[in-house]
C-alpha cells in the first residue's frame, strides 16, 4: 500500500476580521511524486501550505503530513519536511554556497555531508559558477534558484515548494522541472503551488484546485481534462463576431483573443473559414490551462 503523504480533514482557517481563507478543505495525496495545489490569487494555497508546514494553526479541522498530525506532532512534521516559502529571500552578504551549506549545518548535517549536498545541489541548479558571488550581485533568477537549491539539498522526505519557478526564464524553469522529477525519483515527494499551468501539467501526479478556500476539483491531469466536454480549442484573434463563433462552440475570452472550445469537426470547419478570411488562427487539444479557466470562472 502506498504511503499517505498528505491528508486534510475539514480544514478551515478564518483570520481576524472574519476573512475565511480555507473552508472545510478535505483531500489526500498518496504515493511518491509531485502533488500540486492550484488556485487563483487568494484561493487559499499559501495558507494551506503554511498550515501543513506547521507555521500556522488551523481554525478547525485536521491535517496530517507523512502520517503526523501537524498540530499535535509538529516537531515530527518539521523533522521530515523542508519549506520553500513564496516570500523567501536571500541574504545580500551571503553567497549561494553559504546559503545552502549553512542551511544544512543548521539542520544538523555534518560538515562533510553538508559540503557534499551543497556541491550536488548547486550543480543540479546550475549555480556552481556563481557559488562565491554575493547574493546582492546576483540576478533575481539566480537568487530564486539559490532558494530552490537550499530546499533540494536537504533531501527531506517532503518538500513544500510555493511558486519555485517564479520569475525564471523558460530554460531555467525547465531545468528545475527536471530537478524536481529527479528529486521525487530518488528522495521523496513534493507539494507544489504554481501559477504556470504548463508547469503543473508537465510535473503533477495529482492536482487539487482551490477556489475561494474550497476544493473545487481533484484528480490527475487526464482526469481533470476529461471533465471538460470539449476536446479541442481554436484561438481566434479577430475577423469574427461573437455570434458567428458561438455556432461552432463555447467562447472563452483570453486577453485580446477569443478561445472556442469545441469538437474536432467544428474546429476544422472554423479553421478553414478563418484561413479563407485571412484571419490569424491556431488550434490544439485542450490543456490544463483550459480546465483551470473553466473551473475558476464558475460563479463569476
Amino acid at each position: 500500500m502506498s504511503q499517505e503523504i498528505l491528508r486534510a480533514e475539514n480544514l478551515s482557517k478564518v483570520y481576524k476580521g472574519g476573512t475565511k481563507a480555507l473552508d472545510n478543505v478535505s483531500f489526500k495525496f498518496s504515493g511518491q511524486g509531485v502533488f500540486t495545489i492550484l488556485g487563483r490569487n487568494g484561493a487559499g494555497k499559501t495558507t494551506f501550505l503554511r498550515i501543513i508546514g506547521t507555521q500556522l494553526l488551523p481554525s478547525s479541522g485536521r491535517a496530517y503530513v507523512l502520517g503526523y498530525d501537524v498540530v499535535r506532532e509538529s516537531k515530527l512534521v518539521r523533522r521530515n519536511i523542508t519549506v520553500m516559502p513564496q516570500e523567501g529571500s536571500t541574504l545580500p552578504p551571503l553567497t549561494p554556497w553559504d546559503h545552502v551549506y549553512y542551511t544544512l549545518r543548521i539542520r544538523g548535517f555534518s560538515k562533510e555531508q553538508a559540503k557534499e549536498n551543497t556541491l550536488e545541489a548547486l550543480s543540479l541548479l546550475e549555480l556552481l559558477e556563481y557559488k562565491d558571488v554575493h547574493a546582492d550581485q546576483l540576478s533575481g533568477g539566480l537568487r530564486q534558484r539559490t532558494l530552490v537549491a537550499m530546499a533540494m539539498a536537504t533531501k527531506s522526505k517532503l518538500l513544500l515548494l510555493d511558486e519555485p519557478t517564479l520569475g525564471l526564464d523558460p530554460l531555467s524553469r525547465r531545468n528545475i522541472w527536471k530537478v524536481i522529477r529527479e528529486y521525487c525519483r530518488k528522495y521523496g515527494s513534493i507539494i507544489l503551488t504554481t501559477h504556470y499551468l504548463d508547469e503543473a501539467e508537465v510535473l503533477s501526479d495529482d492536482i487539487v484546485i482551490l477556489n475561494d478556500g474550497k476544493v473545487v476539483a481533484k484528480g490527475t491531469v487526464e482526469q481533470l481534462k476529461s471533465g471538460v466536454k470539449e476536446k479541442v480549442k481554436v484561438e481566434i484573434y479577430n475577423g469574427f463576431s461573437d455570434e458567428e463563433l458561438m455556432s461552432y462552440g463555447r467562447i472563452v475570452f483570453v486577453g485580446d483573443r477569443r478561445r472556442v472550445l469545441t469538437d474536432e469537426r467544428s474546429a476544422q470547419e472554423l479553421v478553414n473559414l478563418a484561413i479563407k478570411k485571412g484571419v490569424r488562427v491556431q488550434t490544439s487539444p485542450i490543456t490544463l490551462d483550459d480546465v483551470f479557466v473553466d473551473i475558476a470562472s464558475v460563479g463569476e
